[in-house]
């Protein structure tokens, strides 16, 4: 019940957030959660009208991210590829530099802190109740560190 209320209130979070980079001017346009991906499509489409698109490559630092981000795309009608031969954390995909700079990469950035926060949030629980709930961190000793 208590995990529900959680993944609910993320979710809640992670709409404002993409409500926020579709930069809704009305309290009407902010409470219509479907029209922020439009507004966003919007954008996009302004963006290429003044500038080409150029693929980019995008080194993600875990699969969560990189599963993240690649949602974050496809929403954006944006298809992710990468090359053979290429970490399966990099995502290569063709849009312009400035809907990188200005919406995609600081509303993943955004998204991708709320996505971690709550997965460390739920990995502390799970270890907590399955396994022993003593702090996650080691002690911390004054001392020299041991020969190697």
């Amino acid at each position: 019940m208590a995990q529900d209320i959680d993944e609910q209130r993320l979710i809640e979070r992670l709409a404002k957030v993409e409500t926020l980079f579709a930069r809704a001017t009305a309290d009407g346009e902010r409470a219509a959660a479907g029209s922020a991906r439009e507004r966003l499509l919007q954008r996009l489409v302004q963006f290429e009208c003044q500038e080409p698109v150029v693929e980019h490559q995008f080194r993600l630092p875990d699969d969560w991210s990189r599963a993240l981000f690649m949602a974050l795309l496809r929403r954006y009608d944006i298809k992710p590829y990468r090359y053979q031969r290429q970490r399966r954390t990099t995502v290569m995909a063709r849009v312009t530099a400035s809907f990188v700079t200005e919406v995609l990469w600081p509303e993943f950035d955004q998204l991708n802190d709320l996505l971690r926060e709550h997965l460390k949030a739920v990995t502390e629980r799970v270890i907590s109740q399955a396994i022993h709930s003593a702090g996650a961190e080691a002690e911390l000793r004054a001392g020299q560190l041991p020969a190697s």
